[in-house]
């Protein structure tokens, strides 16, 4: 199996080109593959294939063989893959993904695509769109009891659901504690990922995030931007905003005209490879 390594702001994923190579079981290639000791190490799987409704489908694997939605760090990558490798010469590119068909735009430097801008479309905020159990409507600063502490959270689906603390001290606060916490909340039937935000001003937050499935990453382009939703809603951000994660930095702006979120950032190839092993995932 070829592949290539790529993140976005160190949320690393390997690649595989779905017109070139065919997994009979990706679930079981993400576990194998993502282990940082005994594989190629990387926070999943993606799949780069064709699309019958847009350029491009993307079907996205965790380190835990779960499939997820949609990936802000993932598609960007993508974009960045289909350009340099020569499988399109668009510079505005529709996407497929579990979240729905997504728009980007590439900046293309030398030949290279540099930064990436993706349309996330509308964020969702009714519980029934998350989905979180409770009574119909927004989850805006609603009490939760976890693990006997209470939190107070908003509830935002970028395609993905997301649940958003807002804490004091982003640094300091005990992640990998909370996170699993989150995650597997009874709340949240299908899981949830988990955004922990400190405000710095209205034009920058401070975020580290628990990923369903994949643990705490460097950096995560839907709890970006539903971080960003939940701290205007909250009154305690603009529209555009600067996310700094742990790998880096994005930009988010929550377009009022047409109530999409906005992400830009850069995207990073690190190298090309092939897996010998084909049986280590059938074990």
């Amino acid at each position: 199996m070829k592949f290539t390594k790529m993140h976005g702001l160190g949320n690393d994923y390997i690649y595989v080109n779905g017109f070139e190579e065919t997994l009979a079981d990706p679930a079981a290639v993400a576990r194998v593959v993502s282990d940082r000791h005994f594989g190629i190490g990387s926070d999943g799987l993606i799949l780069i294939l064709p699309s019958t409704r847009a350029d491009f489908r993307m079907r996205i694997f965790n380190a835990d063989g779960s499939e997820a939605e949609m990936c802000g760090n993932g598609i960007r990558c993508l974009a960045k893959y289909v350009y340099d490798h020569g499988l399109t010469r668009k510079t505005t590119l529709q996407v497929e993904t579990g979240a729905g068909i997504l728009e980007l735009r590439l900046t293309v430097k030398d030949g290279r695509v540099e930064a990436v801008r993706v349309d996330m479309g509308e964020p969702r905020l009714q519980r029934a769109d998350i989905p979180m159990q409770g009574p119909a409507g927004p989850v805006l600063q609603e009490p939760l009891h976890v693990d006997g502490e209470r939190f107070l959270v908003t509830a935002v689906s970028m395609g993905n659901p997301h649940c958003v603390v807002f804490v004091e001290d982003v640094e300091g606060f005990p992640v990998a504690h909370w996170g699993p916490r989150f995650e597997h909340h009874p709340a949240f039937p299908r899981g949830v990922n988990a955004e922990f935000v400190q405000v710095l001003d209205p034009h920058r937050l401070r975020l580290r995030v628990w990923e369903r499935g994949s643990g705490e990453t460097l950096a995560c382009g839907t709890g970006a931007a539903a971080a960003a939703v939940a701290a205007h809603l909250a009154g305690k951000a603009e529209r555009q905003v600067t996310v700094h994660l742990p790998g880096g930095a994005l930009e988010l702006e929550w377009d009022a005209a047409s109530n999409h979120v906005f992400m830009t950032g850069p995207a990073v190839e690190v190298f090309r490879g092939e897996w010998l092993d084909e049986k280590a995932w059938q074990r």
